[in-house]
């Protein structure tokens, strides 16, 4: 009996990821009307830290408490319609999770949508998040990211078209028109103790929340 739970299980955790794109798939881009840049150097009060506990350190943003379920920071500086946004992430400890997220088109802490890789897990995800209910709408196998080592996460989103890529590899093509514009910003999930550098994000400006 427990030996067929255990393949179900397999079978539905496998059901729920689909391969990569293509490799001659077209890649999304927007223009760069509106830019943000941050490097974590300085305080910037237009952060807002929702939930979890993150502090700058030694020029990088932390997320360093357990925060259940996760933690949220949203960058309240410029709305994007079409973004192209990205950032340095390396986990450093969770036995929970070892996640670090790209929050974009954000109307607030609780509802955007989501990209996130984890080092405890072989997968790279799209979700939205509404009303701090979040729904996985996307998913591939992945090499999951080593503890201490930095890895880049990105994402294009051009109307309904959703791209995420891990550093130059473009693992999710999808559509999606949940939110179509908002703010960037970052995710962690339970345990996880993150660092994010080096963010960047340029596109059409959006409406605002």
């Amino acid at each position: 009996m427990k030996s067929a739970l255990l393949a179900l299980a397999v079978s539905v955790s496998v059901a729920c990821d689909s391969p990569p794109p293509a490799g001659g798939t077209p890649k999304a881009s927007v223009p760069a009307q509106d830019k943000i840049k941050e490097d974590f150097e300085k305080d910037n009060p237009k952060w807002k830290f929702a939930e979890g506990r993150w502090v700058r350190r030694n020029g990088v943003l932390a997320q360093t408490a357990e925060t259940q379920p996760w933690a949220v920071a949203i960058l309240e500086d410029r709305s994007f319609s079409d973004v192209d946004v990205s950032v340095r992430v390396k986990p450093l400890s969770g036995n929970e999770d070892q996640t670090g997220g790209i929050v974009f088109r954000a109307k607030d802490a609780k509802n955007y949508y989501l990209v996130r890789s984890n080092g405890l897990e072989d997968n790279f995800r799209l979700y939205t998040m509404i009303d701090g209910k979040r729904k996985q709408i996307a998913s591939t196998q992945v090499e999951p990211p080593k503890v201490g080592e930095w890895h880049t996460l990105r994402v294009v989103a051009k109307g309904r078209k959703i791209q995420a890529y891990v550093g130059d590899r473009l693992l999710i093509d999808h559509e999606d028109a949940t939110f179509s514009d908002g703010y960037v910003g970052l995710w962690a999930k339970a345990d996880s103790v993150t660092e994010f550098d080096d963010l960047e994000a340029s596109g059409t400006p959006g409406k605002g929340p």
